[in-house]
């Protein structure tokens, strides 16, 4: 059976520098399910792996695609899918790394089926929208699925902020008279590879000051004049992201540049805590702590050699 080397964890932990460690020790490639390093367009403020790292070892899908481009999970999942079935041809091994919960459950355990929508009734969603606004979205979803609202209201509260997302709920619950949740949690896809799942953790503060220092890094890297560059493109979803959202609002005259910053680093550290409390509930994820010993993460994978 073909392996899945799964590396999960939190911004800022050291998801990169393991995976490039193991690609060279099995001598595989690495795929990799961040959704917004997909984007060629966001390098600093997404922490692209350096031109050193790319180097040490053959990625995909970084900077494969355009932030005009419209490019979904489904999307990705086939793609993904079609290079690993590729991979494994001539590899037993491969690595997927990411702080992307959903692209890597995509991966892992199948995307769920969505029937198709009428295009009436995507018009009519989108004509709502851009006469009532997000409100719109976010009455429409709780009225059609209060399930699901109070599910994303809880777990992942900038879910509701996000236009492109809620008007495929909101789509889905009308164009099919169904809630949108009914449609998840099918019966995924079968997996041709053994998924072997390695999660980094840190204690809470110790994470905390090292995505602190990731963005002063950043910000010394040219995060600023790269946002300023992707300003008039604000509204597309692919920028609805934090470290760049909080540079918008700075150029907007909302928020000094101190306080932009400071916004950017609390907002990474939010992110963090909701990535752990998604990542957490990963079946038989091995959990280790960052600065584990290389050659005990080494035993555990070579341990399911039998």
């Amino acid at each position: 059976m073909k392996k899945l080397i799964t590396i999960i964890g939190p911004t800022a932990i050291g998801k990169t520098a393991l995976s490039i460690k193991l690609a060279s020790h099995f001598n595989c490639e690495i795929i990799s399910c961040d959704s917004r390093q997909f984007f060629k367009e966001m390098k600093i403020g997404t922490a692209v792996p350096s031109d050193e790292e790319l180097a040490s070892a053959t990625h995909h899908f970084i900077q494969n695609k355009s932030i005009f481009e419209n490019y979904t999970v489904g999307d990705f999942e086939k793609e993904a899918i079609a290079k690993l079935d590729s991979l494994f041809e001539t590899n037993d091994y491969a690595i997927l790394v990411g702080g992307s919960g959903l692209y890597v459950d995509a991966i892992l355990k199948g995307f769920d089926y969505f029937p198709e929508i009428e295009n009436s009734v995507r018009e009519e969603v989108n004509q709502n929208y851009e006469a009532f606004g997000i409100e719109y979205l976010q009455q429409k979803l709780q009225e059609l699925d209060p399930i699901y609202f109070d599910k994303i209201s809880n777990e992942n509260p900038q879910t509701l902020q996000n236009p492109q997302r809620m008007m495929r709920f909101v789509e889905v619950c009308i164009g099919t008279g169904k809630p949108y949740s009914s449609f998840l949690n099918q019966k995924k896809n079968i997996r041709n590879f053994t998924s072997i799942i390695i999660g980094l953790e840190a204690d809470r503060q110790e994470m905390y000051d090292r995505i602190n220092l990731r963005v002063d890094l950043m910000m010394e890297a040219g995060l600023l004049a790269e946002a300023q560059k992707l300003y008039p493109n604000k509204e597309l979803n692919a920028l609805q992201t934090v470290g760049y959202r909080e540079l918008f609002s700075y150029f907007d005259g909302d928020f000094t540049l101190d306080f932009a910053i400071e916004e950017i680093k609390k907002n990474t550290r939010r992110f963090a805590k909701r990535q752990m409390t998604w990542f957490k509930r990963t079946e038989n994820a091995k959990w280790f702590d960052y600065k584990t010993d290389f050659l005990k993460t080494i035993e555990y994978i070579d341990s399911f050699k039998c």
